[in-house]
């Protein structure tokens, strides 16, 4: 071939690996970039699950989850908002501050506000002992009887108002005769010392911590029959849905923390006792009275009929403004364990 011939050929192939080249280059632009995208959704995805926790011996599932590791070897990342109780952490889920909440069944079933996405996924623990009304014997309090005319602090709105009413009636005492006084829960416990309330009902462990300051004056009022309190988590529907594998992840951490807490209730013990800065003989005693089982039950539906209904009255005789069965979503739980779900279908 002439040198003329040549030209031509070796242009057209300089060309060609020239094209190849830059085709090449274009490639690998868009592979990385692709790559960059598709990392920058997964981070989106992955963002942490924000929980909002009620400080108090009904976490302690959460607290042996997080412990043990459990939540990190499913492989979720998990943030952990304490609040002082579970109104605190329900109303940081309904401003959307968090993705899921803890909080007593009471409050989904009487929420007549503008959010009615929420709905409870599981109950982490249940207890017939956690709410007592502890009064004072100086105040002419022995008996059930006697606490009629007497003034009595608990958080209105609460689950522990809803005991105090129930707790009433039981005992064939007119919710008249008493004088309700309204007290945040971190006021309860002084409130009764400094005799502003003559008893107060309330939750654990504030109640033990209410007959501890009280000493021999104490005399506590404890009825099973009365009221079994759920404690809940808590989630919106959208981020039920949005965020179905972290759920999943979070409530199988939890099953493993029940095991957890079978297996060796000593360590548990230890770990609530160092948790809530509480003296051991008395987490020994709150925690005998809770039941561990995360599940969905039955007996949360009827407890939440009766709260749905106890709010209507209170609101001068209204219907009840929330779908009970609509509140509950037994999905998530049903995909992780379906022997831990028995609602009537």
């Amino acid at each position: 071939m002439s040198a003329g011939l040549r030209r031509p050929v070796l242009a057209r192939a300089g060309a060609t690996r020239r094209a190849l080249v830059g085709a090449a280059w274009t490639l690998g632009w868009m592979l990385l970039w692709g790559g960059a995208l598709l990392m920058f959704a997964h981070r989106a995805n992955a963002a942490p699950l924000t929980l909002a926790v009620s400080s108090g011996p009904v976490s302690l599932p959460i607290y042996v989850a997080e412990s043990n590791g459990y939540f990190k070897d499913e492989g979720l990342e998990l943030r952990l908002r304490e609040c002082a109780s579970g109104r605190e952490c329900y109303r940081w889920l309904a401003e959307g501050a968090v993705d899921v909440a803890t909080a007593a069944e009471l409050l989904v079933a009487t929420d007549t506000g503008a959010r009615h996405d929420l709905a409870i996924i599981a109950t982490i623990s249940t207890s017939s002992y956690q709410i007592k009304l502890v009064a004072r014997r100086s105040a002419q309090i022995a008996e059930a009887p006697q606490i009629r005319g007497k003034r009595i602090g608990t958080v209105l709105g609460s689950s522990a108002q809803y005991f105090l009413d129930n707790w009433l009636v039981f005992n064939d005492i007119d919710p008249g005769s008493v004088d309700v006084v309204g007290l945040a829960p971190d006021r309860i416990v002084k409130a009764l010392e400094d005799r502003a309330v003559d008893a107060v009902a309330i939750w654990e462990p504030l109640a033990s911590s209410a007959a501890l300051a009280l000493g021999g004056d104490a005399v506590t009022f404890a009825s099973p029959r009365v009221y079994t309190q759920h404690f809940n988590l808590v989630s919106p529907r959208p981020v039920i849905e949005r965020r179905d594998a972290d759920i999943a992840r979070l409530l199988r951490a939890l099953l493993q923390a029940q095991r957890a807490i079978r297996a060796d209730p000593a360590a548990a013990r230890a770990l609530l006792a160092a948790r809530l800065r509480l003296a051991p003989a008395l987490v020994s005693t709150v925690m005998e009275n809770q039941d561990y089982r995360v599940r969905l039950d039955q007996s949360l539906v009827t407890t939440m009929q009766g709260e749905a209904r106890w709010a209507a009255r209170a609101a001068s005789g209204v219907q009840p403004g929330v779908d009970v069965l609509r509140a509950i979503d037994p999905g998530p739980l049903l995909r992780v364990d379906a022997a831990a779900v028995g609602l009537a279908r």
